[in-house]
């Protein structure tokens, strides 16, 4: 090959892009509105609040890999470093659920001035949660009740489940008492699904105007429910 034909090869060559560069132009890309660009390490959170967006906007039928990538501003290709289907998708954006209802739960038990208040307030935040969120919040639970246990992600210590044990041990439980700490747990976790579940009835809208808003509507009704209700120190008299 003469040295003109040489110069014109390694040319071609430095302008092309190379397998990893094409790999990367996949997992970075310019961010929403020209921002910060996504790399591969942040790239499966942007597409799990991508796909949150969808979730809430649109519904579970509207979420798929394709649809979040083109929300998240990346390649068609780019969840596939991820997600190997639309199922772990809806696993991962399920988690992110269930890490929020967590934060959440802190903050609510958090606020409160005594053990029976901490439960109050903790049932106050989960179901201002669901409520704020209601197609995450019914994906969270599609994606656990066919499970033998729950997610490993949903008893970690900043978990809501860890949150109303302490609660509930704080309120005057045995902690050694298994059987009866499971039952309280499920009891609490039970008791505010239920009032997040019908939380929206219309024929309940006289009494969220008279108590003020929902809000304390919801505080009230937990203030008259099972371990809610119940006295530190003798919550299961």
């Amino acid at each position: 090959m003469s040295e003109a034909a040489s110069a014109t090869a390694r040319t071609a060559l430095q302008g092309a892009p190379s397998k990893g560069a094409a790999l990367q132009k996949d997992l970075s890309v310019e961010g929403p509105c020209g921002g910060r660009p996504y790399h591969h390490g942040d790239l499966s959170r942007a597409l799990v609040m991508a796909g949150r967006r969808i979730l809430e906007a649109e519904g579970p039928t509207a979420l798929s890999l394709r649809a979040v990538a083109r929300e998240a501003g990346v390649s068609p290709a780019a969840p596939y470093h991820h997600f190997k289907d639309k199922s772990e998708l809806l696993d991962a954006v399920a988690e992110e659920g269930w890490r929020e209802l967590g934060v959440a739960i802190g903050k609510g038990r958090g606020g409160a001035a005594n053990p029976k208040m901490a439960m109050i307030e903790i049932g106050v935040a989960y179901v201002s949660f669901a409520r704020q969120n209601p197609a995450l919040y019914r994906l969270m639970y599609h994606a656990a009740c066919d499970r033998e246990m729950m997610p490993d992600h949903a008893k970690d210590a900043d978990s809501g489940w860890r949150h109303v044990a302490e609660a509930i041990i704080e309120a005057g439980a045995d902690p050694n008492d298994e059987q009866d700490m499971a039952l309280a747990q499920i009891a609490a976790w039970c008791n505010v699904h239920g009032v997040a579940e019908m939380a929206g009835f219309k024929e309940f809208e006289p009494l969220k105007e008279a108590l003020g808003g929902e809000e304390p509507f919801v505080r009230a009704l937990l203030s008259h429910v099972g371990i809610f209700a119940r006295r530190p120190k003798t919550p299961y008299e």
